[in-house]
């Protein structure tokens, strides 16, 4: 849910340098309160995540002056050389590929891994969350649209994957994550949203369905339609950049 606009000391000479990032979010805010209030009920919350791939800190601390409470980092490696400089109000989710040997560097640094796409990834997760005495939170991600060039598990692989993961005492499955193909029709968004469904039905140990993770900015509405909870913001919250996620 959007919070209420904080201007921490020394922020507020940024306002005329990122004041667009501010109405943006009040817009975003809007369209994501239109949306809960036309397609769910009035007592779920919807997450806004910001996603800061190829933005600068004191943007995206700006933007966490403005309310936002939960960032995005695509890449370990940028997000290493910037994470010192964040504003720590806010929590940080892993949501791009994680390849195993980039898993130590992010284990104590963020609070959920949203694209747990294999059963190895989910076992190094684990293997280095018992090793620091933690339990991560994960996000199981599906490849909706069988697409080569995104990462995420088939969805006919998805059971099997669930109950290897479940297994893992330092692994904590709290829903699904997925990257709808662009421009797809509504019923990409339908089937997602019934595969998170059924796997709450099955009520599996140790895998709890709390988030579905889907909707970015061109298609945020679309996907609280269709059950999301969490939408993952970049372009429409920052604005344009060279890549085309968010």
């Amino acid at each position: 849910m959007c919070q209420s606009a904080v201007q921490p000391n020394g922020m507020k000479d940024l306002q005329n340098e990122f004041g667009h990032v501010s109405d943006n979010y009040k817009r975003i805010c809007e369209n994501v309160e239109n949306a809960r209030a036309k397609y769910r009920s009035a007592d779920e919350k919807i997450e806004i995540m910001a996603v800061t791939k190829t933005v600068a800190p004191e943007k995206i601390n700006f933007a966490i002056s403005q309310g936002i409470t939960l960032l995005g980092e695509n890449r370990v490696q940028e997000y290493l050389s910037k994470k010192d400089q964040y504003n720590k109000a806010a929590q940080v989710h892993i949501i791009g590929r994680l390849q195993t040997n980039k898993v130590k560097y992010i284990i104590n640094e963020v609070s959920m891994i949203q694209s747990v796409d294999s059963i190895k990834l989910a076992k190094e997760i684990n293997r280095l969350a018992e090793k620091n005495n933690r339990v991560m939170d994960v996000l199981l991600e599906i490849n909706i649209g069988d697409e080569a060039s995104k990462s995420g598990v088939a969805a006919e692989g998805l059971d099997e994957l669930i109950y290897e993961t479940a297994q893992l005492e330092n692994v904590r499955i709290k829903g699904l994550m997925a990257i709808p193909p662009i421009g797809c029709g509504e019923d990409m968004f339908d089937r997602m949203h019934s595969i998170f469904l059924r796997v709450k039905e099955m009520a599996v140990p140790n895998v709890s369905m709390e988030i579905l993770s889907m909707g970015m900015s061109g298609d945020y509405e679309t996907a609280i339609k269709h059950g999301s909870n969490l939408v993952r913001i970049g372009t429409a919250l920052f604005g344009a950049r060279n890549y085309l996620e968010g």
